[in-house]
Parts: C-alpha cells; structure tokens; sequence
C-alpha cells in the first residue's frame, strides 16, 4: 500500500517539483529519508539562505519552487526571506517539519506551537493537516494558491509520523489559471480617460516584468507619446531603460514623489503598489488636478491605494487592450534623458565611477541581482537595464534576499539552459546577512561574480540619520572584515580590485570560471543623500 510520503512524492513529481531548498533537520529526515534519484536537494547552510535561493530560482524559472524548512525555529531563521518573497509576489511552497501527533499536547522540544499562525500574515495560505491522509491534497491546494495571482508563499506545517501512514487515493493534479483580464467597461473608461488626456504619464512595477509584458509597455508608451517612470523602489526592471520615453524611478517620499509627477495630468499606474513610501515627506499625493488610474492583478494593491481609480487586471493582458483602445497621440514623443557625465576620478574611487566602469563591460544578455542600498542610486544612474528578467532585488526593503537569490538566479540560467551570466552587487555590510550562500554557490560551481562595494559601514543608515536629524546612532561602522578570506573560506575565489580599472578582466574572468567569484572593491566613504 502506498504511503502519504509515497503519494506526496509522485504529485510534486507531476508538478515538477523535483528541485528542494532547505536545511535539513531531525524534524524533516522522516520526509527526506530515502531521497529518490530523480530529486535534487539545493543544500543552503541556513533557513534565510534557503528561502532567498527557492526566491531567486523561482523568478528565473517562472514556476514555484520548494523550500523546505526546519520547524519553528528554522522556519523562524527563514522568516525575513519569507517576508521578501511576499512583498515580491513569488509562488513558495514552503514546507516544515513538526513533532510526532502523539506528543503535541505536551508541546515537546521543537513542537511548532500554533504552526499556521507562524509564518502570517506574510503567506498567501497556511495549514497544518488534520489528518496525515491529507497531506498530498494539501500540496496540490498549496501550489494551486501560489500561482494564483497575486502569487506568494505559501506554508504547510508537517507532523514528522505522518509519511509512513497509509495513504488516501492521490489528488488530482489540476491547473490553475495565472492571469486576470480586465473588466471591458472599465477598461474602456480608463481608455477614454487616455486619450482626453492633455500630458499623461505611466509609472510601471515589477508586475510588467512578471507577466512578461516589456513589448506592451513599449506600444503603450508610444501610442500615447508619455514619459515612463518605475514606481518607487522597483524590485525588478519594467521598461528598457535606454528608450527615449524612459525617465528613471520615481522617489519613494509622498511629497516628492508628487514633485516629480508635476505637468501631468493623468498618471496611469500599471503593476506596482499606489505607492512604495519611505521614509515619510509629506505633501500631496499627487500633483494638483491630477488623476490616477490604477491597473493591478491584486486587490489588497487596489484597496489601500490612497488616491486613484483601480481596475483588476493582469499588467501585460490590460497593456495590449489598452493599445488596441487608443488612437495615436499626436503630441510628441518626450525628449530623451540627458546622457550622464563622466564620474570624477577619486582616490578611493566613488560608486559612480565603479559602477561607470560595470557598465562598460557588462556582458549583453547580463542579470544583476542587487543589494547594495547605500550605492543603489549610482548603480541605477550608471548600469541601465535594457533586457527583460534581468534585474532583481528586494522588495521588502530587508536585507540578506540578494546573494542567496543571486545562487538560486544562477542555478535557474543553468537550469533553464539559458545560461546567462549574473552578477550580484552586494555591499559589504549586506553580504554578511546572508554569506552561507556563497558555500552554497561555491559546491554547484556556479560561475557567479560578486561584486562588493567595500566602504566598511552601513551608509544608508547614515544617510538616513541625516534625513532624520538622528546624531549619535551607534553601530554603524563595520571595522574588521575580510571580505577575501571571508569568501575563500567558502570555496570561492576572491580578488581585490584596487581600481575600477581592473574590473573588466576580473568580471570576464568570473564569468567563464567553474565557481563563483567575490570582487570587493574600495570605494569612498561619502554618505549619499536618500533622496
């Protein structure tokens, strides 16, 4: 007779659910004993690492990945992971072990007390089955509920005596639909409202890129002559960013925010949240006589948007009708961005000129994977996304998300026979959120290059003092680490590039090396200004 681990394993065989991130302990090895061939375990040396790997991997493949977890504590571990798999709308499964049923009244050592409740509210369902008989029919309902627009995590609590029970006739694997169309009346008044509009504008998220959906903005931009912005703190690129139309990311505060926007009347809003704020400035929400309309795949987006007009609808889907809807615009096309001038030489040399000299040699079908806050203005100023699917990034605002995805970003271009190159830029007080990754990236022998702006503190908590008028906040100076042998520790060849310089043969030479490769780099001290 088949058991529920038997059942369980044949259904994620039959969603594809053969690769699993996670760190294994005493709780999950009734489930992962006996490991069958045709599955590989992605082994990260914590729960966080884990979660940001499965996050990565899953934005690259376009499918859900598994990421299974220790019980409350490393569930615990995984959490601001987790967090930032929410808040980028990527389909989790992710999974952990609880005690044997016969014991979880007395709550023994590594019960999960309340387990479902653990990982709310920043999980789309949760659920510890009643009944081991259950558990297939959970997954099915898991992986059904994180595809599902919006897409999330999702969390099931197992009861390690479970797997050998005798199991129920499997579930039925079914398909979910993934994309919403928009409401035709209402798309039509958004339509209507275009095109009587005297200077509109579009600000696009990181939904235009999930769904696929650059060539529509393009036609979208074009059919109504409008300047493109991103919304504020993009975790991922929406628009190529070389195109005459585009104009940059808008900034996260409420009154310049709305500064930026002033001369438009109507201000549509595709795939992002109304807005991303932070830190408060205020002011109005939008320019005077403005209106907004606002497309999202997401009703929780629509309903706490302060100001605006919402229409449900999936970015790419809403794009293409709007464009059939509106005739040619017969203003003219928004003037280019001025091209940026050379950054100044300096000794050590600022994030501008590191990243001026990124740009030059960046490979053309190149992912960056981001986590450096302090410099992420330069970088955005200095390295323009032109590609699809080629830039990723918290949306959390948390960090110890960007090296561990960057692996899982890499093994998916393997994977998915892609293959192409990926840089992370992690700064060096980010990569020690989450460093186990590069012992992860270094045993699949990935050809990752990393990085590292090197100014030995957290300058964005600096800068942030400043706006605040906050003197005196300790910690943050980050004496003492050594980045190079930190990652040779790991497996990972590490050079340090005394000057922008050297970056091109040392980001050519990661690239075709059969491991990863951590660059730091020492850049200047200077604290940016947030905004």
């Amino acid at each position: 007779m088949a058991t529920v681990r038997d059942t369980t394993y044949a259904l994620l065989r039959d969603l594809g659910l053969t690769t699993m991130f996670g760190n294994p302990g005493s709780t999950e090895e009734p489930f992962l004993q006996d490991f069958p061939a045709d599955f590989r375990y992605v082994h990260a040396l914590h729960e966080a690492s884990a979660v940001g790997m499965a996050d990565g991997y899953a934005q690259v493949t376009g499918r859900p990945a598994h990421v299974n977890l220790h019980t409350a504590p490393g569930t615990g571990n995984g959490m601001g992971n987790l967090v930032t798999a929410w808040h980028n709308k990527t389909p989790l499964i992710v999974t952990a072990g609880q005690q044997n049923r016969e014991m979880l009244l007395i709550e023994p050592r590594l019960a999960s007390r309340r387990a479902a409740e653990l990982t709310q509210p920043y999980v789309k369902w949760s659920h510890e089955p009643t009944r081991a008989q259950d558990i297939p029919a959970a997954f099915m309902r898991a992986y059904a509920t994180a595809v599902q627009p919006p897409a999330g995590p999702v969390f099931l609590s197992l009861p390690m005596d479970d797997w050998d029970q005798p199991a129920d006739p499997p579930p039925q694997v079914r398909t979910v639909a993934t994309r919403i169309a928009a409401d035709p009346d209402r798309l039509h008044a958004f339509a209507a409202a275009l095109a009587a509009s005297r200077a509109p504008a579009l600000v696009l998220g990181a939904a235009v890129d999930r769904s696929g959906a650059w060539p529509e903005a393009v036609a979208l931009a074009e059919r109504l002559a409008a300047p493109v912005w991103s919304a504020p703190a993009p975790e991922r690129a929406v628009f190529p960013e070389n195109h005459p139309h585009f104009r940059g990311v808008l900034p996260y505060a409420i009154g310049p925010l709305a500064e930026a926007l002033r001369g438009h009347d109507t201000v549509l809003v595709v795939g992002a949240p109304v807005f991303r704020y932070y830190p408060y400035v205020p002011g109005d929400y939008l320019p005077a006589d403005a209106r907004l309309l606002h497309v999202t795949d997401d009703p929780d987006e629509s309903a706490r948007a302060p100001v605006g007009e919402s229409l449900l609808g999936d970015a790419g889907l809403t794009m293409a009708a709007l464009v059939e809807l509106l005739p040619q615009a017969d203003r003219p096309a928004p003037p280019a961005r001025p091209d940026q001038s050379p950054p100044e030489p300096t000794d050590p040399p600022s994030a501008d000129a590191l990243f001026a000299a990124l740009a030059r040699h960046w490979p053309a079908d190149g992912v960056l994977v981001q986590e450096s806050p302090s410099n992420l203005a330069a970088l955005r100023r200095r390295l323009r996304v032109d590609r699809p699917r080629s830039y990723f990034t918290m949306a959390s605002g948390g960090l110890g998300f960007g090296l561990p995805a960057a692996v899982g970003i890499a093994l998916a271009e393997r994977d998915t026979g892609r293959g192409r190159p990926v840089v992370a830029v992690i700064g060096d007080g980010s990569l020690h959120y989450s460093v186990q990754a590069l012992w992860t990236a270094a045993q699949l022998r990935l050809p990752l290059a990393v990085v590292v702006p090197v100014n030995r503190q957290y300058a964005i908590l600096k800068a942030f003092a400043e706006l605040k008028h906050t003197p005196g906040v300790p910690a943050l100076d980050l004496p003492g680490l050594d980045v190079t042998a930190i990652a040779r520790g790991y497996g990972c060849a590490a050079t340090v590039l005394e000057s922008p310089d050297a970056l091109g043969p040392a980001l050519a030479s990661a690239l075709a090396a059969d491991r990863p490769t951590v660059l730091p780099v020492p850049i200047d001290t200077d604290v940016p200004r947030i905004l």
